[in-house]
């Protein structure tokens, strides 16, 4: 299904995929503000002199450390979920610090071994890979990324995971035979099956009682 709108008085036809990130990215864009608005106004309580012990306070640290979560939150989802034009570029460092401001706090680590950039298209498998490993890795464990001559390798080590099959064939692009979608939960699988196919790169990808491996 596509959307007809207009532009310069010509129609054209919207794709949907491309609608649905640009939400993605106003949603995320909308919620930076009032998560810096509300970081700010705690570091004013630290800064202030007008109550005593406020600063060091664990009610006032649960607050500043769950609004820094949730601001790493925003904007690994703002990358991985938001438009990515076709010229734009990313850093493997900017990836790899969203990589582990996401991870921050879990029992998830990751490594990224790589330099130079990559396009934003590459970015968004790489975000939306971690969070497949996430998903597949919930007690906990070690995602490791390298860049590879041919690509992109995450690898994932764990005492154990969560077998979840039909979850992961969305990444070869072939979806559950009942037709129906991944719970919100899990809706990354999909979108990057999806992102995959329409980038022309194909994905594979293992997954077993102890680790899970996706390359592209």
């Amino acid at each position: 299904m596509t959307f007809s709108t207009m532009t310069n008085g010509a129609p054209t036809d919207a794709d949907p995929a491309d609608l649905a990130s640009l939400v993605a990215a106003r949603l995320c864009h909308d919620l930076v503000s009032p998560l810096g608005a509300i970081g700010n106004g705690v570091e004013l309580l630290e800064m202030s002199g007008a109550y005593p012990g406020v600063s060091t306070s664990p009610e006032l640290t649960l607050i500043a450390d769950s609004i820094s979560a949730a601001r790493a939150r925003v904007r690994f989802y703002r990358s991985a979920f938001g438009h990515a034009p076709a010229d734009q570029r990313a850093g493997v460092g900017e990836i790899a610090q969203l990589m582990q401001d996401f991870t921050a706090g879990s029992r998830l680590r990751v490594e990224v071994d790589g330099k130079g950039d990559l396009s934003r298209a590459e970015a968004r498998m790489l975000l939306l890979s971690l969070m497949c490993f996430d998903s597949a890795m919930p007690w906990g464990g070690r995602v490791i990324v390298c860049r590879t001559g041919h690509g992109w390798r995450i690898v994932g080590e764990a005492s154990r995971t969560r077998i979840s099959t039909d979850l992961w064939r969305w990444l070869s692009g072939a979806p559950q035979a009942n037709g129906t979608l991944p719970a919100p939960s899990d809706v990354h699988f999909a979108i990057l099956g999806a992102l995959a196919m329409r980038e022309e790169r194909t994905i594979a990808w293992e997954l077993d009682a102890t680790g899970a491996e996706i390359s592209f």
